[in-house]
């Protein structure tokens, strides 16, 4: 093989990998949980007040509550599926 595409074969490897890289981190960051949390709890906000639920912004903190305990959760679990998927 000519050296020269295998340079470029290697330079796209290495842009996807960090491409890859990136969503990982994406996934688990705080700002992205954090994004989605809030956006959750405007929506269920929103929903509520129309619905009439009585204290509509204290309720609508259970369904954010539930996205932030699932993702904090869902690594331990993960873990351990891990471990028994692999024995």
């Amino acid at each position: 093989m000519d050296t020269e595409i295998v340079q470029k074969e290697l330079e796209l490897i290495k842009q996807r990998n960090q491409r890859v890289e990136a969503d990982k981190a994406w996934e688990t960051s705080l700002v992205r949980i954090g994004s989605v949390a809030v956006i959750t709890y405007a929506v269920a906000l929103l929903v509520m007040r129309a619905l009439g639920v009585e204290r509509f912004w204290l309720q609508a903190f259970i369904p954010s509550f539930g996205y932030i305990l699932s993702t904090q959760s869902l690594p331990l679990i993960k873990r351990w599926w891990i471990k028994k998927f692999f024995r």
